[in-house]
């Protein structure tokens, strides 16, 4: 035994080699040298205690993997980012054919991933949904066929509307207070359109799915000020963690002039931006792209993190996480941090109680339409396909508003 062998025996026990190839590959990802020590301990430790325990290398699979690692004093305070790294490095050797290959799919998970994938096909290509909605779409669904199968693979034909209010009513009486989504139900609706259109299911349980009642119509659109808004992008140019200012300060800039939505931003890739024109390219809903200008604060914020601050990366996307391997955002929610942190530095109090991204478009929008700007200019910079979701600006006109309103009936008005 040459002595790299020796040296891979005596750290890592029975993984020996692997551990290291295991490493390496992350290393090749650009994970920071602590991710890789954190990685190396673990597997150094979970080494030892198959040693101990007299378990071969093609013995090992993630359920054995995890009790062993439990019993690890040292990791007791960081149990869920032990068990991470320790499946993710099991997979890895079953990929690898070093350890147990994983077991055989079920019955019930063979049906449905099949279900999944002629689903998933409808969506995209039948109705030109995004691959966030599409997942969302696909979550709900199993979720329900969860609710009503359990582990059996299930009759679609016998689901009955009596199982989706069951369902729609667990789904919606969570504590301390009702659930107001309205998207499960949005997504229930498509999953049974699709049963219904594919042959799955003789009558068509659509229609069947409960509304969400929802009060947020009949309130005033919630914005901020054209101060306040410069007071919060402010705080997040000055305020963010340093790793991060300058990514975060373009991205709430794109939401602010442009009135992005926040998974437009993290969509975004560097060849969106024609910098000799001053143009971008916005990947919006419905696999829809538009081309608009690029105001030259944002242009500037966005050229100073490319040069300064982003990562090493074989991403295309425009703004990555500041941890190795430097990869896309999986959606928005990091916009709504990064705008509730800067609330919570300047003192300002939201106009909602929810901060999320969108306060910044109902505000640019709400300035427009305070400074005479028509609707159908409103919805172009919003880029609504529908009219209708504009609608909601004009009941900031209220002088406008006043004007056509009908006299309050007295008694003996209608005679």
């Amino acid at each position: 035994m040459n002595t790299s062998k020796r040296n891979c025996a005596a750290t890592y026990g029975p993984l020996g080699g692997h551990a290291v190839d295991f490493v390496e590959a992350l290393r090749a990802q650009s994970y920071t040298r602590g991710s890789i020590l954190q990685y190396r301990n673990c597997l150094a430790h979970l080494g030892r205690r198959m040693e101990e325990a007299a378990v071969a290398l093609n013995e090992l699979d993630e359920a054995g993997a995890l009790e062993l690692i439990a019993t690890v004093a040292e990791f007791r305070g960081r149990k869920i980012k032990a068990a991470y790294i320790v499946r993710r490095f099991v997979q890895w050797l079953a990929e690898q054919g070093a350890a147990k290959p994983l077991p055989p799919p079920r019955p019930k998970d063979v049906a449905r991933g099949e279900l999944r994938r002629d689903y998933e096909s409808y969506l995209r290509r039948q109705r030109g949904l995004s691959e966030r909605t599409i997942y969302h779409c696909w979550r709900f669904a199993d979720r329900f066929l969860e609710f009503r199968f359990g582990d059996e693979v299930g009759d679609l034909g016998a689901i009955t509307a009596d199982d989706i209010a069951r369902f729609m009513q667990q789904v919606t009486t969570r504590r301390p207070r009702p659930f107001r989504d309205k998207t499960p139900p949005t997504h229930l609706r498509n999953f049974f359109r699709y049963l219904f259109r594919a042959g799955k299911m003789p009558v068509n349980l659509a229609a069947s799915v409960p509304k969400i009642r929802q009060t947020y119509g009949a309130r005033l659109p919630r914005y901020l000020t054209v101060d306040q808004v410069e007071t919060v992008i402010e705080a997040v140019r000055t305020a963010s963690p340093e790793k991060a200012r300058r990514r975060n300060y373009a991205m709430v800039l794109l939401l602010a002039r442009l009135a992005l939505r926040a998974p437009e931003v993290v969509a975004m890739q560097i060849g969106d931006i024609d910098w000799r024109t001053g143009e971008v390219i916005v990947r919006g809903k419905g696999q829809r792209h538009d081309r608009l200008p690029l105001p030259p604060d944002v242009g500037a914020a966005v050229a100073d993190y490319l040069r300064f601050e982003r990562g090493p990366s074989a991403s295309r996307t425009l703004f990555v996480t500041v941890k190795a391997p430097h990869g896309p955002f999986k959606n928005g929610q990091v916009l709504n941090e990064v705008l509730k942190d800067a609330f919570a530095r300047t003192g300002l109090k939201p106009p909602s109680p929810y901060v999320g991204s969108h306060v910044l478009r109902h505000s640019l929008a709400s300035h427009l339409a305070r400074e005479g700007a028509s609707l159908e200019e409103i919805a172009d910079v919003l880029r609504h396909r529908s009219r209708t979701s504009t609608m909601i600006y004009a009941r900031l006109d209220i002088e406008g508003l006043r004007s056509v309103a009908q006299p309050w009936p007295v008694a003996g008005g209608a005679q």
